[in-house]
């Protein structure tokens, strides 16, 4: 699993899967704070780095050693 969430993704995600995991069965009432578990999936995804769906939609948001190199040598 190639990464493909560069670092400002990954952590919106990580911090928006915390907050939909403590948030949501705070809030929800009854059998429906189980909606809180959706928090898992950016969660995951934002601590691995890689998101399958951007690689359905061939988005990469993380930074390549290519591009790097391309910025270093131009400057």
């Amino acid at each position: 699993m190639p990464i493909n969430e560069g670092k400002t993704e990954r952590i919106l995600r990580v911090s928006a899967g915390f907050l939909l995991l403590i948030l949501l069965p705070l809030t929800l009432p009854g059998a429906a704070k189980w909606w809180g578990l959706v928090g898992l999936l950016p969660l995951v995804t934002g601590l691995t780095g890689y998101c399958p769906a951007w690689t359905l939609l061939k988005i990469n948001t993380c930074a390549t050693k290519q591009k790097d190199k391309a910025l270093s040598h131009q400057g």
